[in-house]
């Protein structure tokens, strides 16, 4: 019984976090969802194309259970996944990115937690592990690009939260005031 309340919490969890992620997208303009945003180039579109691929990845190759999209060779990374290309559409990488959930959802529903796995880019001993440990690893990642994703929007237009039935119209002035009163804490602070 705990088994299953672990892998529906979990799965509940990433499937709030996928919405999320996706949600950053929504009103932007080509221009705002692809650019460069960090001094690494970190980018809205590019961390949606970087979710999408790991969960690939953990949900498929390493239950022997390959994406039916094309993945180059985890040993043949080379960051591609981590922005957009002017030939790649937004419609095609959202959508590599549901079907991404399909996949990975049918083979959270197809195992048991305790289904083993193989993550040959993992040092070992932890190369060999179970649909738990990955679907906690997956979460993981899924949450913090998601948290990435919340700080780059909010530098774009100011919005921010979870999900757009949970966000309050941002009042300016308050956020200002706001602002100004952490600046000079920490203005204080530094002297």
């Amino acid at each position: 019984m705990i088994d299953e309340f672990a892998k529906d919490t979990l799965h509940g969890r990433l499937r709030r976090d996928r919405q999320a992620l996706l949600w950053k997208l929504d009103g932007l303009s080509e221009y705002d969802a692809r650019r460069p945003l960090t001094a690494t180039g970190t980018n809205l579109l590019g961390l949606v194309k970087h979710v999408a691929t790991v969960e690939a990845r953990y949900f498929g190759e390493v239950f022997g259970r390959p994406s039916p999209e094309p993945l180059p060779g985890w040993q043949d990374s080379d960051g591609s996944d981590l922005w957009a290309t002017e030939d790649e559409t937004r419609d095609q990488i959202t959508g590599f990115y549901r079907r991404t959930w399909e996949h990975s959802d049918a083979t959270i529903a197809g195992l048991p937690l305790d289904a083993p796995g193989h993550v040959p880019w993992w040092t070992e001993p932890y190369a060999d592990t179970n649909l738990f440990a990955v679907m906690v690893h997956v979460l993981g990642e899924s949450i913090r690009h998601a948290g990435h994703a919340d700080i780059l929007r909010e530098g774009l237009d100011g919005r921010t939260g979870l999900r757009a039935e949970l966000e309050t119209q941002v009042d300016a002035e308050a956020r200002a005031a706001h602002y100004a009163k952490i600046e000079q804490a920490a203005r204080s602070a530094a002297r």
